[in-house]
């Protein structure tokens, strides 16, 4: 009886002792799908990373929000979330998105609920389809989903699928993005100015020096951008690019990556978009306004540089291209060598 007693009293010490040292079950990169809510959760160690959403709000799925390991939202509230001090002008700029501004003759960049009902033919959006797949990990973790791409005259003209690899390194956290287009129908990337990858930051990475003021999308329709509201975070935002273009100055220039370093006045934050030497374009010009539009568009040209021709990118109808990009979440201040090195590592992970 006694022996009974030992080995049980030892089994259950043994087992106390596995689960001490063994991680909880919220440990790793975690992708929890919960498409009756219209997302994807990723969470590292149980803390959140992003969210894929494909909210019935948007025209398009976006990753919302982005958030470092120590916690910091990197991403604009609005039109989502809306915080208090924060612009609320672009209501389609919503945390992390793929789509471009004149396909065919279509506008997917521009599209959301705000555009008026007669204008709504020509606008495009890109919808969520399917989940294919998610993975957990220790380090990484991945998402595949199907999404179509449809006219304001309610024609399938893209088939896409994308791939989301999220990883943690030390204390960064990365996105890798792999998108592949595939033309149901003679689809041609007109030469514009909105576009590819973008995304819209939180006030306190826009820059110091931005006043606001009007802008014109690539119609001549225009946005009015005003000045950031009294009592908000102090902006600190400053753009640097591979090709040495700081601040203002980044706008509208080529680089294989570039870099929005600034301080919420608690911690200090990096984001880095990388462009990978196989996508069409390369390398990318950058779409980055002081405002808080961070996106690498490699499909305009001409609309950046009127002294070269224009892009006008083609898919035929039945074929493919894929894009590549790294966005990374760093919780210190960068140096050129340092981004060239991830450069050079994304570059090659792809041969």
């Amino acid at each position: 009886m006694r022996s009974w007693v030992l080995m049980c009293l030892l089994t259950a010490a043994f087992a106390l002792a596995a689960s001490a040292i063994a991680p909880p079950l919220s440990s790793g990169v975690k992708v929890v799908a919960d498409e009756a809510h219209r997302r994807v959760d990723i969470t590292i160690d149980g803390k959140p990373f992003t969210s894929y959403m494909w909210p019935t709000s948007l025209k398009k799925p976006v990753l919302y929000p982005l958030v470092t390991d120590e916690g910091v939202t990197v991403t604009r509230g609005y039109p989502l979330e809306p915080r208090p001090d924060e612009r609320v002008d672009h209501p389609h700029h919503a945390g992390l998105w793929f789509n471009y501004g004149n396909v065919n003759g279509f506008d997917f960049w521009n599209n959301s609920d705000a555009i008026k009902p007669e204008a709504r033919s020509k606008m495009g959006s890109i919808i969520q389809t399917k989940i294919v797949s998610t993975k957990n990990g220790a380090d990484q973790g991945e998402l595949v989903v199907d999404s179509e791409w449809i006219t304001g005259e309610n024609q399938k003209i893209l088939d896409q699928t994308t791939k989301y690899i999220f990883s943690r390194r030390g204390h960064d956290r990365v996105i890798d993005q792999i998108v592949t287009l595939k033309a149901l129908d003679r689809a041609v990337f007109n030469d514009d100015k909105e576009g590819l990858l973008g995304m819209r930051v939180a006030r306190w990475l826009e820059s110091p020096d931005e006043k606001g003021g009007t802008f014109m999308d690539a119609n001549g329709n225009p946005t009015e951008v005003k000045a950031a509201p009294a009592g908000s975070n102090p902006a600190t935002g400053i753009y640097l690019t591979s090709e040495g273009a700081k601040g203002g100055a980044a706008w509208g220039t080529r680089g294989r990556w570039c870099a929005l370093t600034g301080s919420d006045g608690a911690h200090t934050v990096t984001i880095a978009i990388f462009d990978e030497p196989k996508n069409p374009g390369y390398p990318t010009y950058w779409h980055a306004r002081g405002y808080g539009l961070f996106a690498a568009n490699p499909l305009g040209r001409s609309i950046f540089d009127p002294k070269q021709p224009a892009f006008n990118y083609v898919l035929e109808k039945g074929q493919s291209v894929t894009f590549r990009y790294r966005v990374s979440l760093l919780s210190h201040a960068v140096n050129p060598a340092e981004m060239d090195r991830e450069a050079d590592a994304f570059a090659s992970e792809s041969k």
